[in-house]
């Protein structure tokens, strides 16, 4: 039951970010918010490597914040799971010296140390980590970047749009900032390609309805419509996307049943799909009782960050097996 009240705060707060976010439309500038903050060199000492040469430099961020980084970070603290994940993709994650207690991508993040929760993070565990760079995403409030600029601890927020155009931007941004700018561009030309093969393979096949398990039951009933990066996702993936009737991500058990969709798609952990099988309504949808309730690892798809390609080929193998045999 922990596991299942846990994911679903996870799921939740990622339908909350996408719905309206933490941030003030006041405090972000929308020119930026798709290209997930800028990044410039402020000077460029004569005769020096091209690693050293690239600082200081100066980041326009999310805020519209300009921070200056004097040297390449050498002590980071991730404020989000994809930044986490974006940081570990690039280098390894030699320099992370903090994460929040969502970011449990790749394994060996749990040996970092933890400065709490997504929402709340200790300011007093950044500060006591000494770090030289935080990096945040949207979730990250005016209040506790307040308090880090209070302690003078840089702290730069970046902020994609939900698209794959959006997550290509954050790591691009990530890779100028560690200096592993020519990393980054290859990490983004391999999703780049993923994503392509899966046009491909799916390209003229029949589009079955498919519908995204969020939430259901007591909890209520959540899934990706057609306005959510998910939903775009199940349609890249070759699917129609059942709850296309709906703009967000509230649904009904009564809507369902009446879309009684070919397949449906759950996260593969918290005991949902022997939820979804033991339950009444759900129990009688042509889906599950024909054995196409499917379990994914939601964070391939929740998460904005290097792993959303190989999610994309999941949901792909899922909807068209037949494509990819």
């Amino acid at each position: 039951m922990k596991r299942i009240i846990n994911l679903l705060a996870v799921l939740f707060f990622v339908v909350s970010l996408a719905a309206c976010g933490n941030i003030n439309d006041t405090a972000l500038n929308t020119a930026e918010m798709s290209q997930a903050g800028s990044v410039t060199n402020t000077s460029a000492a004569s005769g020096t490597t091209v690693q050293n040469a690239r600082y200081p430099m100066t980041i326009k961020d999310s805020y519209d914040r300009e921070i200056i980084i004097e040297k390449e970070p050498q002590r980071i603290v991730s404020v989000a799971p994809n930044i986490t994940e974006t940081i570990f993709a690039l280098e390894g994650g030699t320099g992370l010296v903090g994460r929040t207690d969502y970011c449990d991508y790749p394994a060996e993040a749990s040996k970092i140390e933890s400065v709490g929760t997504l929402q709340e993070p200790s300011i007093e565990k950044i500060a006591e980590l000494k770090p030289d760079l935080v990096i945040a995403s949207t979730h990250f409030s005016e209040d506790t970047l307040a308090k880090l600029e209070g302690l003078k601890i840089p702290t730069v927020v970046l902020y994609g749009e939900e698209s794959f155009d959006g997550v290509y931007a954050t790591i691009s941004s990530v890779g100028k900032i560690i200096n592993k700018e020519e990393k980054a561009k290859s990490l983004i030309a391999g999703m780049k390609e993923k994503t392509e093969n899966v046009k491909k393979s799916v390209e003229g096949r029949d589009k079955p309805s498919v519908y995204y398990v969020i939430s259901y039951g007591k909890s209520g009933d959540y899934t990706a419509g057609k306005d959510t990066f998910i939903g775009q996702l199940l349609e890249t993936a070759g699917a129609e996307n059942a709850a296309a009737d709906v703009a967000d991500w509230k649904y009904s058990l009564e809507r369902l049943i009446e879309k009684n969709p070919d397949i449906m798609i759950c996260p593969s952990i918290g005991g949902y799909k022997q939820g979804l099988e033991a339950t009444n309504g759900y129990k009688d949808l042509s889906a599950v009782k024909n054995n196409k309730l499917f379990e994914i690892d939601e964070n391939l798809i929740n998460r904005q960050g290097p792993r959303l390609a190989e999610g994309l080929v999941e949901l792909a193998k899922i909807i068209h097996p037949e494509a990819f045999r």
